[in-house]
């Protein structure tokens, strides 16, 4: 059984840094696309950063600059650096693997 499993979530400053932690089990992430998404509160969710099977990076415009996507395949977890915290970047935030599996989310607040 798949399982991915986020932390790091939390309350943060504006300009405050967070790095959020996707650790998967039942499937290896050495070698596969995947992704942090994000949902703010009445919004659709949307894709904030990915990682491509040959290690390429993409990110939405709104985070370029600011957010580091990485995959560690020996501890079989991703992660995503947030630096430069905005009040919008708040939202919940879910790691995504192969386009199939979708972790239960972590939650990210920034205050003004």
């Amino acid at each position: 059984q798949v399982q991915l499993a986020e932390s790091g979530g939390g309350l943060v400053q504006a300009g405050g840094s967070l790095r959020l932690s996707c650790a998967a089990s039942g499937i290896s992430l050495r070698d596969r696309a995947m992704g942090w998404y994000r949902q703010a509160p009445g919004k659709e969710r949307e894709l904030v950063a990915q990682i491509t099977r040959g290690g390429s990076t993409n990110y939405a415009d709104s985070v370029k600059g600011r957010f580091t996507i990485s995959r560690d395949s020996a501890k079989n977890t991703m992660y995503l650096q947030m630096n430069s915290l905005k009040p919008e970047d708040t939202a919940v935030y879910y790691c995504r693997v192969g386009g199939t599996y979708l972790g239960q989310g972590t939650e990210v607040t920034v205050s003004s």
